[in-house]
């Protein structure tokens, strides 16, 4: 690993190095590979999905590649770490195979492996870390029971999984949304005093989505997939569970979880308790405000982002 090998380089200098190679890198491969990735055939569930086919998909296979190499090259690995890198991957490679697949996998089996994954998770952070979290409202940590803690952080990853996945349907909306969400994780690691490494590789995966934004802003050149999707989702999830402030969740990634997660809970309702609600509300919220309020691309892009900015402002504000 380069940070072992030159152990008498500047840090700071190595980490910024460390950035540069991962943004870099992504761009490289986004423009020499892109062309091996599988095309996309249109969705005619999505509002102006056809206008996708065609285009280059699961490019988050690529860009997550690159996360994983400058990680092992830049990061101070940990055991924990690597297990969250492998699970990163292995959320990544069940999204590259249903964007390969012929016909898309059904809901139950993505559903079910990615319960396996959050299963993994939970027992990884629960191996390294306390079963204490620290809820701001009241201003104390709080000790959840084993079980219990394990089960809410299986909910907490399976949700960040798929509201994740549910947002990528607006060139550049759940890239953007997801760097505006892990940015705010990274400054709260800081303010609340994480573990360096931990916080650092947010960022390396932040400039990552950003070499896959420069060929997904509107109008897009390629697609990230499920394959990029269904990882950041999972990373999401795992950077604010190490900052131990698991709450902090819901208001750092409100606007994904509104947009990809009322499609989830209306259609769970509708399916398994014949309950209806949202009648009049077409889900995802990206595809209400394109086709009902005429919002463009850019607008919904650039508002949801804003509301989520806005949020971030505030969550930080409240934990200084």
């Amino acid at each position: 690993m380069i940070h072992m090998i030159f152990q008498n380089a500047d840090t700071k200098l190595l980490a910024f190095l460390g950035l540069m190679v991962a943004f870099l890198g992504t761009c490289f491969s986004m423009h020499q590979f892109s062309g091996l990735l599988p095309r996309d055939l249109g969705r005619d569930y999505a509002h102006d999905g056809k206008l996708s086919a065609g285009k280059p998909r699961g490019a988050g296979f690529l860009f997550i590649i690159v996360f994983l190499i400058s990680a092992v090259l830049f990061c101070d690995l940990s055991t924990e770490l690597v297990v969250y890198l492998i699970l990163v991957a292995a959320a990544m490679l069940t999204g590259f195979l249903d964007d390969c697949a012929k016909a898309p996998w059904g809901e139950y089996k993505k559903g079910l492996l990615d319960l396996v994954i959050a299963i993994m998770v939970a027992i990884t952070y629960l191996r390294f870390n306390t079963n204490t979290i620290y809820i701001e409202t009241l201003g104390y940590f709080v000790t959840i029971p084993v079980l219990v803690f394990g089960i809410l952080i299986v909910i907490l990853v399976w949700t960040s999984i798929n509201v994740t996945n549910c947002s990528d349907g607006v060139d550049g909306l759940s890239g953007t949304l997801s760097i505006i969400t892990l940015t705010t994780i990274y400054v709260i690691g800081n303010i609340v005093g994480e573990d360096g490494t931990h916080t650092y590789v947010i960022l390396v995966f932040c400039v990552c989505i950003l070499g896959y934004l420069w060929y997904n802003a509107t109008p897009s050149m390629l697609m990230m997939g499920d394959a990029g999707s269904r990882a950041m989702g999972l990373f999401i999830s795992v950077a604010i569970l190490k900052t131990q402030r698991p709450l902090l969740y819901i208001p750092v990634a409100l606007v994904l979880i509104l947009d990809g997660g009322l499609g989830l809970l209306k259609v769970s309702l509708l399916r398994f308790l014949k309950i209806r609600i949202l009648t009049n509300v077409r889900t995802p919220l990206h595809d209400h405000v394109r086709k009902i309020w005429n919002w463009s691309n850019t607008h919904t892009v650039f508002r949801f982002a804003i509301i989520q900015i806005v949020l971030s402002i505030a969550v930080i504000y409240m934990i200084l």
